[in-house]
C-alpha cells in the first residue's frame, strides 16, 4: 500500500502522559491502534486496520534502523528506537518506541506489539544528524537494497566505534 503523502514540517507533540499502542501480525499488518495511535497518525481506524505499519513511515526516517529492528525481533528481542513518523496529513511526530514481539505458549512469535511515548527532546536532537547520515547514504546507492546494506553497515560502524551494542547506544542519547 503505497501512499502519496508529502511531509509539510509541522510537528505534533505527544502529551507528557501519552502512550501509542498498535499491535501489528506477522506481516507488520496492524491488527490493533488505541485512540492516541488513531490520533497522531490523522488516519480513520478503518485505514489502518490491515495496513502496514510502514504507512506512517516518514521518508526522512533511515531504513536501516527498522532492518535493524526486525531483525531483532526475529530474535525474540525486544527493542527501542527513537522513530520519526509521517503523519496522513503530511505532519510528523517524534515518538520513543519499545517493541516486542508477541509469543503463543510455545515460544512461537505471532505478532509485535508496540508502545510509544514522548521522547526527550535532547536524544531527538542527538539522533537526527545520524539519521540524516544515513538517508544520505541510502540516497547515495543506486538502488534501495545497496542503499539499506550501506546504511546498515553505517550504523554498525558507529556502535563499533562507540563499543556499544543498539540499545546501549540509543538509551545513551
Amino acid at each position: 500500500m503505497t501512499h502519496a503523502v508529502r511531509p509539510t514540517g509541522v510537528e505534533n507533540l505527544l502529551g507528557e502522559e501519552e502512550l501509542i499502542v498498535s499491535k501489528t501480525d506477522l506481516k507488520g499488518r496492524i491488527t490493533y491502534a488505541n485512540d492516541v495511535f488513531i490520533r497522531m497518525a490523522k488516519y480513520p481506524w478503518k485505514q489502518l486496520m490491515g495496513a502496514p505499519h510502514s504507512l506512517i513511515r516518514h521518508p526522512d526516517m533511515p531504513r536501516c534502523v527498522f532492518k535493524l529492528l526486525w531483525d531483532t525481533l526475529q530474535t525474540k528481542q525486544e527493542i527501542f528506537a527513537y522513530v520519526l513518523n509521517l503523519a496522513g496529513d503530511g505532519s510528523h511526530y517524534w515518538v520513543f518506541a519499545h517493541v516486542t514481539p508477541t509469543l503463543d505458549d510455545r515460544g512461537n512469535i505471532t505478532g509485535y506489539h508496540s508502545n510509544r511515548r514522548k521522547p526527550d527532546p535532547s536524544p531527538v536532537e542527538r539522533i537526527k544528524p545520524i539519521y540524516k547520515a544515513l538517508c544520505a547514504e541510502e540516497a547515495r546507492h543506486a538502488n534501495a537494497k545497496d542503499g539499506m546494506r550501506g546504511s546498515f553497515e553505517m550504523m554498525v560502524g558507529l556502535l563499533k566505534q562507540n563499543g556499544v551494542g543498539y540499545d546501549e547506544f540509543v538509551l545513551s542519547l
